[in-house]
Protein backbone atom coordinates (compact mmCIF):
# COMPACT_ATOMS: atom_id res chain seq x y z
CA UNK A 1 0.00 0.00 0.00
CA UNK A 2 2.87 2.43 0.50
CA UNK A 3 4.15 2.99 -2.93
CA UNK A 4 0.93 3.93 -4.49
CA UNK A 5 -0.73 7.50 -4.27
CA UNK A 6 -4.35 7.06 -5.02
CA UNK A 7 -6.37 9.36 -6.58
CA UNK A 8 -9.21 9.61 -3.90
CA UNK A 9 -9.05 7.64 -0.53
CA UNK A 10 -12.51 7.05 0.87
CA UNK A 11 -12.51 7.20 4.93
CA UNK A 12 -15.45 4.45 6.04
CA UNK A 13 -17.73 2.42 3.81
CA UNK A 14 -21.68 3.72 4.61
CA UNK A 15 -23.74 4.69 2.07
CA UNK A 16 -21.55 7.83 1.64
CA UNK A 17 -18.38 6.39 1.47
CA UNK A 18 -19.26 3.67 -0.98
CA UNK A 19 -21.21 6.28 -2.72
CA UNK A 20 -18.58 8.36 -2.90
CA UNK A 21 -16.51 5.54 -4.63
CA UNK A 22 -19.03 4.35 -7.20
CA UNK A 23 -18.59 7.85 -8.52
CA UNK A 24 -15.00 8.76 -8.28
CA UNK A 25 -14.09 4.94 -9.50
CA UNK A 26 -16.42 5.22 -12.64
CA UNK A 27 -15.13 9.02 -13.08
CA UNK A 28 -11.54 7.20 -13.70
CA UNK A 29 -10.07 7.51 -10.47
CA UNK A 30 -7.77 5.46 -8.33
CA UNK A 31 -10.06 5.03 -5.51
CA UNK A 32 -9.51 3.16 -1.99
CA UNK A 33 -12.31 3.01 0.88
CA UNK A 34 -10.76 2.07 4.39
CA UNK A 35 -13.69 0.65 6.19
CA UNK A 36 -12.45 -0.71 10.16
CA UNK A 37 -15.87 -3.17 10.41
CA UNK A 38 -19.07 -3.73 8.22
CA UNK A 39 -19.18 -1.96 5.25
CA UNK A 40 -22.95 -0.24 5.27
CA UNK A 41 -22.41 1.47 8.31
CA UNK A 42 -25.08 1.76 10.38
CA UNK A 43 -27.73 0.97 7.52
CA UNK A 44 -26.27 -2.34 7.50
CA UNK A 45 -28.12 -2.66 11.29
CA UNK A 46 -31.39 -1.70 10.01
CA UNK A 47 -33.80 -4.16 9.62
CA UNK A 48 -35.75 -2.28 6.97
CA UNK A 49 -35.75 0.90 5.27
CA UNK A 50 -38.81 2.16 3.38
CA UNK A 51 -37.94 5.89 2.91
CA UNK A 52 -35.33 5.51 0.55
CA UNK A 53 -36.31 6.63 -3.33
CA UNK A 54 -36.89 4.25 -6.18
CA UNK A 55 -38.06 1.42 -3.75
CA UNK A 56 -41.43 0.43 -2.27
CA UNK A 57 -41.83 -1.67 -0.16
CA UNK A 58 -38.18 -0.94 1.02
CA UNK A 59 -35.17 -3.06 1.57
CA UNK A 60 -33.61 -4.45 4.51
CA UNK A 61 -29.94 -2.75 5.80
CA UNK A 62 -27.84 -5.03 4.76
CA UNK A 63 -28.88 -5.55 1.02
CA UNK A 64 -28.50 -1.75 0.30
CA UNK A 65 -25.10 -1.99 1.90
CA UNK A 66 -24.26 -5.21 -0.29
CA UNK A 67 -25.86 -3.53 -3.16
CA UNK A 68 -23.69 -0.45 -2.60
CA UNK A 69 -20.39 -2.84 -2.08
CA UNK A 70 -21.11 -4.29 -4.98
CA UNK A 71 -21.54 -1.14 -7.41
CA UNK A 72 -18.67 0.59 -6.08
CA UNK A 73 -16.36 -2.46 -7.02
CA UNK A 74 -17.99 -3.19 -10.21
CA UNK A 75 -16.31 0.90 -11.09
CA UNK A 76 -13.07 -0.50 -10.04
CA UNK A 77 -13.22 1.20 -6.29
CA UNK A 78 -10.93 -1.37 -4.04
CA UNK A 79 -11.40 -1.91 0.20
CA UNK A 80 -9.07 -2.00 2.85
CA UNK A 81 -10.21 -3.31 5.88
CA UNK A 82 -8.01 -1.11 8.71
CA UNK A 83 -8.52 0.85 11.28
CA UNK A 84 -7.93 4.49 10.88
CA UNK A 85 -5.17 5.75 13.49
CA UNK A 86 -3.97 8.83 12.22
CA UNK A 87 -3.89 11.20 9.29
CA UNK A 88 -1.48 13.99 7.92
CA UNK A 89 -3.89 16.08 6.08
CA UNK A 90 -1.51 18.95 4.69
CA UNK A 91 0.48 19.09 1.88
CA UNK A 92 0.69 16.33 -1.31
CA UNK A 93 0.11 13.26 -1.10
CA UNK A 94 -1.74 13.18 2.25
CA UNK A 95 -1.02 10.49 4.57
CA UNK A 96 -3.41 7.92 6.33
CA UNK A 97 -1.72 5.57 8.66
CA UNK A 98 -4.00 2.11 9.31
CA UNK A 99 -3.84 -0.73 11.39
CA UNK A 100 -2.50 -2.33 8.12
CA UNK A 101 0.26 0.51 7.17
CA UNK A 102 0.59 3.02 5.33
CA UNK A 103 -1.62 4.88 2.63
CA UNK A 104 -1.28 8.14 0.57
CA UNK A 105 -3.80 9.78 -1.27
CA UNK A 106 -3.70 12.87 -3.42
CA UNK A 107 -7.59 13.32 -2.30
CA UNK A 108 -9.33 12.00 1.18
CA UNK A 109 -12.76 12.12 1.93
CA UNK A 110 -13.94 11.47 5.50
CA UNK A 111 -16.76 9.53 5.23
CA UNK A 112 -16.47 7.89 9.30
CA UNK A 113 -19.91 8.39 9.95
CA UNK A 114 -20.97 7.86 13.61
CA UNK A 115 -21.95 5.95 16.46
CA UNK A 116 -24.55 5.81 19.24
CA UNK A 117 -24.36 7.85 22.07
CA UNK A 118 -24.04 6.39 25.28
CA UNK A 119 -26.30 7.52 28.45
CA UNK A 120 -23.83 7.70 30.72
CA UNK A 121 -25.72 6.05 33.32
CA UNK A 122 -24.43 3.32 36.42
CA UNK A 123 -24.67 -0.23 35.01
CA UNK A 124 -24.17 1.15 31.48
CA UNK A 125 -20.61 0.02 30.75
CA UNK A 126 -20.50 -2.65 32.38
CA UNK A 127 -23.59 -4.64 31.09
CA UNK A 128 -22.93 -4.29 27.34
CA UNK A 129 -23.74 -7.11 25.85
CA UNK A 130 -25.55 -8.51 28.79
CA UNK A 131 -28.57 -6.54 28.52
CA UNK A 132 -27.16 -3.31 27.26
CA UNK A 133 -27.65 -2.85 23.84
CA UNK A 134 -27.52 -0.07 20.97
CA UNK A 135 -28.60 -2.11 17.56
CA UNK A 136 -32.05 -3.89 18.38
CA UNK A 137 -31.68 -5.44 14.38
CA UNK A 138 -28.32 -7.39 16.31
CA UNK A 139 -30.06 -8.42 19.54
CA UNK A 140 -33.73 -7.98 19.45
CA UNK A 141 -34.18 -11.91 18.79
CA UNK A 142 -32.56 -12.50 22.48
CA UNK A 143 -35.20 -11.20 23.88
CA UNK A 144 -38.16 -13.53 22.56
CA UNK A 145 -40.83 -13.64 25.13
CA UNK A 146 -39.53 -10.74 27.52
CA UNK A 147 -39.26 -7.08 28.45
CA UNK A 148 -37.25 -4.44 27.13
CA UNK A 149 -36.81 -0.69 27.24
CA UNK A 150 -36.40 1.61 24.65
CA UNK A 151 -34.76 4.87 25.32
CA UNK A 152 -35.10 7.61 23.14
CA UNK A 153 -37.90 9.65 21.36
CA UNK A 154 -36.47 10.01 17.14
CA UNK A 155 -37.44 8.06 14.26
CA UNK A 156 -34.33 5.14 15.34
CA UNK A 157 -35.83 4.95 19.06
CA UNK A 158 -39.70 4.62 17.55
CA UNK A 159 -38.09 1.96 14.81
CA UNK A 160 -36.37 0.12 17.08
CA UNK A 161 -39.25 -0.37 19.72
CA UNK A 162 -41.56 -1.02 17.02
CA UNK A 163 -39.33 -4.06 15.59
CA UNK A 164 -38.83 -5.36 19.02
CA UNK A 165 -42.32 -6.28 19.69
CA UNK A 166 -42.02 -9.01 16.61
CA UNK A 167 -39.97 -10.41 19.80
CA UNK A 168 -40.37 -9.10 23.12
CA UNK A 169 -44.09 -9.49 25.11
CA UNK A 170 -43.67 -5.36 26.02
CA UNK A 171 -41.51 -2.65 25.01
CA UNK A 172 -41.43 0.43 27.66
CA UNK A 173 -40.51 3.23 25.44
CA UNK A 174 -38.86 5.76 27.56
CA UNK A 175 -38.58 9.05 26.41
CA UNK A 176 -37.32 12.64 28.42
CA UNK A 177 -40.41 14.60 27.19
CA UNK A 178 -43.89 14.38 26.76
CA UNK A 179 -44.06 14.12 23.33
CA UNK A 180 -42.29 11.85 20.66
CA UNK A 181 -39.86 13.63 17.79
CA UNK A 182 -40.25 11.01 15.22
CA UNK A 183 -41.97 10.92 11.79
CA UNK A 184 -45.81 11.08 12.37
CA UNK A 185 -46.09 7.91 10.35
CA UNK A 186 -44.00 5.91 13.05
CA UNK A 187 -45.62 7.79 15.89
CA UNK A 188 -49.26 6.54 14.83
CA UNK A 189 -47.49 3.14 14.27
CA UNK A 190 -46.28 2.53 17.91
CA UNK A 191 -49.59 4.50 19.67
CA UNK A 192 -51.55 1.59 17.61
CA UNK A 193 -49.17 -1.30 18.78
CA UNK A 194 -50.47 -2.75 22.27
CA UNK A 195 -46.82 -4.19 23.08
CA UNK A 196 -46.05 -0.82 23.46
CA UNK A 197 -45.73 0.91 26.23
CA UNK A 198 -44.91 4.91 27.10
CA UNK A 199 -42.93 6.52 30.05
CA UNK A 200 -43.16 9.85 29.30
CA UNK A 201 -41.44 12.82 31.19
CA UNK A 202 -38.53 10.39 32.11
CA UNK A 203 -34.84 9.54 32.25
CA UNK A 204 -32.97 6.22 33.47
CA UNK A 205 -30.83 7.65 36.12
CA UNK A 206 -29.08 3.98 36.39
CA UNK A 207 -29.09 0.53 34.64
CA UNK A 208 -29.51 -2.56 37.91
CA UNK A 209 -28.29 -5.85 37.68
CA UNK A 210 -25.27 -8.39 38.72
CA UNK A 211 -24.41 -10.18 35.71
CA UNK A 212 -27.33 -9.20 33.57
CA UNK A 213 -29.91 -6.02 33.49
CA UNK A 214 -32.56 -6.71 35.81
CA UNK A 215 -34.30 -3.42 36.54
CA UNK A 216 -34.22 0.12 35.27
CA UNK A 217 -34.05 3.07 37.98
CA UNK A 218 -36.26 5.99 36.43
CA UNK A 219 -36.85 9.76 37.31
CA UNK A 220 -39.13 11.90 36.11
CA UNK A 221 -39.44 15.43 35.74
CA UNK A 222 -41.06 15.86 39.29
CA UNK A 223 -37.83 14.20 40.69
CA UNK A 224 -40.32 10.86 41.68
CA UNK A 225 -38.20 7.57 41.27
CA UNK A 226 -39.15 4.38 40.39
CA UNK A 227 -38.07 0.90 39.04
CA UNK A 228 -38.94 -0.86 35.47
CA UNK A 229 -38.24 -4.64 36.01
CA UNK A 230 -36.54 -5.39 32.34
CA UNK A 231 -34.16 -8.04 30.94
CA UNK A 232 -32.92 -5.44 28.02
CA UNK A 233 -32.66 -1.90 27.49
CA UNK A 234 -31.90 -0.50 24.18
CA UNK A 235 -30.47 2.86 23.77
CA UNK A 236 -31.06 5.80 20.84
CA UNK A 237 -30.15 9.08 22.40
CA UNK A 238 -28.21 10.60 19.49
CA UNK A 239 -24.49 10.05 17.84
CA UNK A 240 -21.27 11.05 18.60
CA UNK A 241 -19.00 11.48 15.34
CA UNK A 242 -16.48 9.26 14.88
CA UNK A 243 -13.33 11.72 14.22
CA UNK A 244 -10.83 10.67 16.88
CA UNK A 245 -8.54 9.91 14.45
CA UNK A 246 -7.86 13.61 13.00
CA UNK A 247 -6.92 14.75 16.27
CA UNK A 248 -7.93 18.48 15.47
CA UNK A 249 -6.71 18.89 12.27
CA UNK A 250 -10.05 19.59 10.52
CA UNK A 251 -12.58 21.75 12.21
CA UNK A 252 -15.38 20.44 14.16
CA UNK A 253 -18.44 22.49 15.67
CA UNK A 254 -19.69 22.06 19.64
CA UNK A 255 -21.02 18.65 19.13
CA UNK A 256 -18.09 17.27 17.44
CA UNK A 257 -19.19 16.86 13.66
CA UNK A 258 -16.81 18.14 10.81
CA UNK A 259 -17.77 21.55 9.09
CA UNK A 260 -18.04 21.55 5.79
CA UNK A 261 -20.84 22.96 3.72
CA UNK A 262 -23.32 21.61 1.10
CA UNK A 263 -19.85 21.03 -1.29
CA UNK A 264 -18.83 18.75 1.09
CA UNK A 265 -15.36 20.78 0.86
CA UNK A 266 -13.32 21.31 4.35
CA UNK A 267 -10.75 24.17 4.85
CA UNK A 268 -8.30 21.97 4.02
CA UNK A 269 -7.64 22.13 0.39
CA UNK A 270 -8.52 18.70 -1.05
CA UNK A 271 -10.23 17.03 1.72
CA UNK A 272 -13.74 16.51 2.11
CA UNK A 273 -16.59 15.34 4.91
CA UNK A 274 -19.35 13.30 4.14
CA UNK A 275 -22.35 11.88 5.37
CA UNK A 276 -23.52 11.36 9.20
CA UNK A 277 -19.86 12.84 10.47
CA UNK A 278 -20.78 16.27 8.57
CA UNK A 279 -22.87 18.89 10.41
CA UNK A 280 -25.88 18.79 8.35
CA UNK A 281 -30.28 18.92 9.04
CA UNK A 282 -30.79 15.56 8.02
CA UNK A 283 -28.93 12.27 8.63
CA UNK A 284 -30.64 9.24 6.08
CA UNK A 285 -29.34 7.12 3.52
CA UNK A 286 -30.93 9.51 0.93
CA UNK A 287 -28.67 12.49 2.55
CA UNK A 288 -25.69 10.53 2.74
CA UNK A 289 -25.53 8.97 -0.96
CA UNK A 290 -26.02 12.22 -1.88
CA UNK A 291 -22.99 13.65 -0.06
CA UNK A 292 -21.02 10.82 -1.51
CA UNK A 293 -21.54 11.77 -4.84
CA UNK A 294 -21.62 15.29 -4.16
CA UNK A 295 -17.52 14.65 -2.51
CA UNK A 296 -16.43 12.54 -5.29
CA UNK A 297 -17.27 14.97 -8.00
CA UNK A 298 -15.70 17.92 -6.03
CA UNK A 299 -12.27 15.68 -5.48
CA UNK A 300 -12.64 15.02 -9.16
CA UNK A 301 -12.55 19.01 -9.80
CA UNK A 302 -9.74 19.52 -7.54
CA UNK A 303 -7.33 16.94 -8.89
CA UNK A 304 -7.94 18.42 -12.30
CA UNK A 305 -7.14 22.10 -10.72
CA UNK A 306 -3.69 20.41 -9.27
CA UNK A 307 -2.81 19.13 -12.36
CA UNK A 308 -2.97 22.50 -13.90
Amino acid sequence: MTAKVWDVVIIGGGPAGLAAAVYSARGGLSTLIVERGLFGGQIFNTAHVENYPGFPGGLSGPEISQRLEEQAREFGAETLLAEVLEVELKGDPKVITTSEGEIRGHTIIVASGAGARKLGVDGEDRLIGAGVSYCATCDGAFYRGKKVAVVGGGDSAVEEALFLTRFAEEVHLIHRRASLRAAKILQDRAFSNPKIKFHWNSVVTEIIGETKVERLRLQDTDGRTSELPVDGIFIYVGQTPYTHFLRGQLPVNQRGYLVADETTETPVPGVFAAGDVREKVLRQVVTAVADGAVAAVMAEKYLAHIAG
